[in-house]
């Protein structure tokens, strides 16, 4: 493999802090060094990347992926296509899939799909029961010795409170955690968006907010009892992180990730019964966006997850109550993360360490860093590059992004996998 040497780019790595411009030299598939000044080996490709930021590739939490069951919405090889977009070389995908992945076998057959993208690290989540169904445990250890990272029934709660305190004790026999859905089942139930005064006038069925803190609430006491590690997706709403603050201050083991719908849209994004704005959770009212930002800010969420939920055409082009509830996440995250950059919520350094370094630390994972010998899992990034989402226009098979017609700063100018360039 040519070596690769990065010019004049604005280094950027959460982990140890560096922000600086220097060079960096990635040699078979890792980085060999970085500084001022690097010398050009012979035969080494160069990069201009003078007024560009060069950063550690995403490591993306959760997205859901179509294949198996629904290769119509997502494959792995339109994810993987999407994900280089947007400068995601490590993508954690959910396994309530049909057949979900409750074998071994099925997540091996992830495991290969993904590699064969060869612009991607696939990593899939065991389920945590049997078909996701919430009812009997899969065997977790069968599971992560087939390569499962760790244990959710992904868009689905566990609701039932035995079957969670067995998981989370399960779980932490094999080292490992449980990704909760936090939103109270039996409250949920045919709910379309967030219970309030908006929801009344558009005639909605209305999921109350203290659906999520219920949850959240009861899986702390369930953690504190097993001295299991839960960890809530997507925290939407001001109640919940106020009771995950307390948990960690308590020193339990819980952590929690949000998505970019949560700390950039409010409900009114919803307008009149637009569905590509309905998503699980649903979009919630300006006082809980703004503690989803000020939960960023003060480190009680961990990373942010694109949180991406593939939907076709035919799933949106329904009345909202019946629609699907989901949006694509992989080529927005790091755009709509930025905003909050240039809105001055958010320093550059820590934006990119919830979407890399910090989401790495929490799965064990030797990726999300500018280190020396570190995998050249890397993004060029430019800052000032304005562009708009308009669905159809969008990489991979899935258009329906809830920030259809936002104007963004910050995009991709290029993705490396293992030190060859899959994007830009």
């Amino acid at each position: 493999m040519t070596d690769t040497l990065f010019v004049g780019a604005r280094l950027l790595d959460p982990a140890s802090g560096l922000d600086a411009v220097g060079d960096l030299l990635v040699r078979d598939g890792l980085i060999l060094d970085h500084g001022n000044t690097l010398g050009r080996p012979d035969g080494a490709e160069a990069v201009d990347a003078a007024g560009l930021c060069l950063a550690p590739g995403l490591v993306d939490l959760r997205a859901a992926i179509g294949e198996p069951g629904a290769e119509h919405r997502e494959t792995i090889a339109s994810a993987a296509q999407a994900a280089a977009a947007g400068g995601i070389t490590t993508l954690c995908v959910l396994p309530d899939t049909d057949p979900a992945l409750d074998d071994p076998a099925l997540v091996q057959f992830a495991l290969r799909r993904g590699e064969a993208t060869g612009s991607l690290t696939l990593l899939p989540y065991g389920a945590a029961t049997k078909r996701c169904e919430g009812r009997e445990l899969a065997e977790y250890g069968l599971l992560k010795e087939a390569g499962a990272i760790a244990f959710t029934d992904g868009r689905r709660a566990i609701g039932n409170a035995r079957t969670m305190r067995l998981a989370l004790s399960y779980a932490r026999a094999f080292g490992s955690f449980i990704i909760q859905h936090p939103e109270e089942p039996s409250l949920a139930a045919g709910g379309a968006a967030t219970e309030g005064e908006l929801a009344t006038r558009l005639g909605l069925p209305g999921i109350p907010p203290a659906a999520e803190a219920i949850m959240v609430a009861r899986d702390i006491a369930l953690a504190r009892i097993t001295r299991g590690h839960v960890h809530f997706a997507h925290v939407s709403t001001a109640a919940a992180l106020d009771l995950i603050r307390a948990a960690k201050a308590e020193g339990l083991s819980v952590t929690c990730d949000t998505a970019p719908p949560y700390f950039d849209l409010n409900e009114t994004a919803i307008g009149d019964w637009r569905t590509y704005a309905k998503l699980s959770p649903p979009l919630r009212p300006e006082a809980d966006r703004l503690a989803v930002v000020a939960a960023l800010k003060d480190g009680t969420i961990d990373a942010i997850a694109s949180d991406h939920q593939p939907r076709d055409a035919d799933d949106k082009r329904l009345p909202f109550a019946q629609a699907e509830a989901g949006g694509a996440g992989l080529a927005t995250l790091l755009g709509v993360t930025l905003a909050r950059v240039h809105g001055g919520d958010l320093g550059l350094l820590a934006a990119l360490d919830l979407l890399t370094a910090k989401p790495a630390t929490l799965l064990g994972l030797p990726v999300g860093r500018l280190a020396k010998g570190a995998p050249a899992d890397l993004v060029l990034i430019d800052l000032e590059r304005g562009w708009q989402v308009k669905d159809g226009q969008l990489p991979g098979k899935a258009q329906n992004s809830p920030f259809d017609g936002r104007a963004l700063e910050g995009r991709v100018a290029g993705t490396w996998k293992a030190g060859r360039r899959v994007f830009g």
